[in-house]
């Protein structure tokens, strides 16, 4: 289970390190053009905001368990992806965006389990 959650956990902060570094690089319009058109029901600040909510998860979610210090932020950082996926849900629905609705249940399925696994006392 160890390994299985440290895979997941991983391909997790892959992604979200990914998708905010992106968020926090690149203008609204260029978002909007490379396929992510709900930004523009965002003001620029909220974009970049999510954008850094995305990279302090991701590194919630590796580094406190690599130096064995504060592991309690592993299953927060999780808890905080649940959250923003389904702000993410909630958004694409309203946008009638229902395929990254699927995308945003998958990421944040894979995060509830990081979350629960973690403060269930599943070791590190």
């Amino acid at each position: 289970m160890n390994t299985t959650l440290w895979v997941v956990a991983g391909l997790l902060a892959v992604a979200f390190l990914a998708a905010g570094a992106l968020k926090l690089t690149q203008p609204k319009p260029k978002l909007a053009e490379s396929g992510q058109p709900w930004v523009e029901d965002f003001s620029q600040g909220t974009v970049k905001a999510i954008g850094t909510l995305e990279v302090l998860a991701a590194t919630g979610l590796v580094l406190p368990a690599l130096v064995d210090t504060a592991t309690v932020l592993v299953p927060l950082a999780a808890t905080g992806l649940v959250l923003l996926m389904l702000g993410a849900a909630i958004t694409h629905a309203r946008r009638r965006e229902y395929p990254n609705i699927a995308v945003n249940l998958v990421l944040g399925g894979l995060a509830l389990f990081v979350a629960i696994s973690r403060f269930g006392g599943h070791g590190f």
